[in-house]
């Protein structure tokens, strides 16, 4: 019983990582710029957010440590009145600068997918919608 739950520590402990990580209602309205286009977008500032990215000696997925990083990201952006945000470097260490933008109607509508972007050969790809 006792080994159980020894082995069974880690994996709660990691799995508990993200709940205190949720998206704030004025943050889904919040788009992100991926292609890093903000052209005619009043920059209103940087914001850089954090989490962790190992716990002990054991690291994280890079993909939820990401999407974490950004949804921190859009919610410091809708406290600061901005429509849209933008990487300003690869998080490094859990944490990630990015810009915050106000755009308008500068950039794709909220909700609407883009169109699919082709890569090398026949393979394309598709964002994935939510949150």
């Amino acid at each position: 019983m006792r080994k159980t739950l020894l082995l069974l520590a880690p994996v709660l402990l990691l799995s508990a990582c993200s709940w205190g990580i949720t998206m704030d209602p004025a943050a889904r309205n919040v788009r992100t710029a991926w292609n890093g286009d903000v052209s005619g977008c009043r920059e209103l500032g940087k914001v850089t957010v954090s989490v962790m990215d190992h716990v002990g000696p054991v690291d994280r997925n890079n993909i939820t440590v990401s999407d974490e990083l950004e949804v921190l990201a859009r919610n410091q952006a809708a406290e600061m009145h901005a429509d849209t945000i933008k990487p300003l470097a690869n998080p490094v260490g859990g944490s990630q600068p990015w810009g915050a933008y106000q755009c308008g109607s500068h950039l794709v509508t909220p909700g609407a997918a883009p169109a699919a972007t082709s890569t090398a050969g026949s393979a394309k790809t598709f964002p994935i919608k939510g949150g």
